[in-house]
């Protein structure tokens, strides 16, 4: 069995256009998740999939390998899907899609998924969720009020068997102070799938609720198959996903705060 890392990346995204080559402390934000994605261990490869010219100059330029696929691709799913299927994934195999616009994601939110996959033999897809804090819930809260589409809020059952995931701040809570009661958690926009499942993604209808919110993993839901979440901790380290111009510098302050921590932990 193979674990795959691919990084799906569009240029000509309809909300933010140009997206993966958004300058981030003075380099390409695909490259920053490229680098993410090279710090997972025990995996067999880190690739990057996109129909852009431009990007794809941009990563083989590090050294990268980049997978073409094709423009009529209509989200990450089915691009990681694409891709895998030309590098020749088995069944079995774990394929991570990890997002272009999700730099800070941290070695272990990926570890995470893994372990999920090679035991729970139910799951069709597993995800990551953070536990919001207070200051993370009222950035959700501001976005929303301030007409932003910002981070995602992931739902769930007891056996972390996943219910809905939306762009709306879910479960509704009248103040801040009410999250020490009900947890909200925010919907880390990394995938995990074996390839048997991601393969017929492509061919599942778009059902309302994905169209609605523009959620690729709905589509799992609303197909009937079976997604799982698995809580991460952040361990000191900050996370935060390239949504909007507005987020570049909450991301470049976040990788200031990460390395200082670092460095307080090895010194």
């Amino acid at each position: 069995m193979n674990t795959f890392v691919i990084i799906p990346a569009r240029f000509s995204s309809t909300r933010y256009p140009g997206k993966p080559l958004a300058k981030i402390k003075g380099r390409e934000a695909i490259l920053w998740t490229y680098m993410a994605g090279l710090a997972i261990p025990n995996v067999t490869e880190v690739l990057v999939a996109t129909d852009s010219e431009r990007i794809r100059t941009v990563v083989e330029a590090v050294g990268g390998r980049v997978v073409m696929t094709s423009d009529s691709c209509r989200n990450g799913t089915e691009r990681v899907a694409q891709a895998a299927e030309r590098i020749g994934a088995k069944a079995d195999d774990i394929i991570i899609n990890l997002q272009g616009d999700a730099p800070l994601t941290p070695p272990w939110f990926i570890e995470a998924i893994v372990a999920e996959l090679s035991v729970n033999r139910l799951a069709d897809m597993v995800t990551p969720v953070l536990r919001c804090d207070e200051d993370n819930y009222q950035r959700f809260v501001d976005d929303r009020k301030n007409g932003r589409v910002g981070a995602t809020t992931a739902v769930f059952t007891k056996d972390r068997r996943a219910l809905y995931f939306s762009k709306e701040v879910l479960p509704y809570l009248p103040n801040v102070a009410a999250l020490k009661r009900t947890p909200v958690f925010h919907h880390v926009g990394v995938y995990g799938y074996r390839f048997q499942a991601l393969e017929e993604y492509p061919n599942w209808e778009i059902g309302a609720l994905e169209e609605a919110e523009q959620l690729e993993q709905l589509r799992f839901l609303e197909s009937g198959r079976s997604v799982f979440v698995t809580e991460v901790a952040d361990r000191g380290h900050q996370f935060w996903e390239l949504n909007n111009p507005s987020d570049v510098q909450i991301i470049e302050e976040m990788i200031d705060v990460n390395s200082a921590y670092i460095d307080r932990k090895e010194s």
